[in-house]
């Protein structure tokens, strides 16, 4: 998986949980617990609005409990991760800075040990530092391509078990509120 695309993901999914810590923390409108979390909930037998949000609210825990998962606190989670994982994105883009030069060195030693066999020091040595410096800069691409993917594979592994635990506490929340007489949709 590439970088952009995975950084894009990463955003999409982050943007989603901040929506869902966002909307608690407003005290101001006229949002229902379900609608928070993108559940839509309907009234199938008429019940009113405080029995809705009272239903709502005892599904919500029975979720909570039943799951072992918050989605408030799992969008809280997601935002550290993010932090995480771009804090190790830029960690990652300093892995393999300065192997060029290591190889250089390196290559200028040995060039210049197979040059005085062969006669010309210095020749060898030149010759030697240029093929280290090009090895060297090659490895540390590597070595940074390796991190990054490393990366973004352990940034892909956390949102799939974030997105999967929202799921699993959707479903449980709808389950709840499906027995107490209302039709849900997520």
């Amino acid at each position: 998986m590439n970088t952009q695309k995975t950084l894009s993901m990463a955003f999409a999914v982050m943007l989603a949980l901040v929506g869902i810590a966002e909307a608690q923390d407003s005290s101001g409108g006229s949002k229902t617990l379900a609608s928070t979390m993108n559940v839509y909930v309907f009234p199938a037998e008429g019940q009113d609005a405080n029995q809705q949000s009272m239903d709502e609210a005892a599904c919500y825990g029975w979720a909570v409990e039943n799951t072992g998962s918050d989605p408030f606190d799992l969008a809280k989670q997601a935002q550290q991760q993010q932090q995480q994982a771009d804090a190790a994105m830029q960690q990652a883009g300093q892995v393999g800075k300065g192997a060029g030069a290591t190889g250089a060195v390196a290559g200028a030693a040995g060039g210049a040990l197979i040059g005085a066999i062969a006669g010309d020091t210095g020749k060898g040595a030149a010759i030697g530092a240029g093929v280290g410096l090009i090895g060297g800069r090659a490895r540390g691409r590597q070595a940074k391509a390796q991190a990054t993917s490393s990366v973004e594979q352990q940034a892909a592994q956390q949102q799939a078990a974030t997105a999967e635990q929202i799921e699993n506490f959707k479903k449980a929340f709808s389950v709840c509120l499906e027995a107490a007489d209302y039709m849900v949709k997520f």
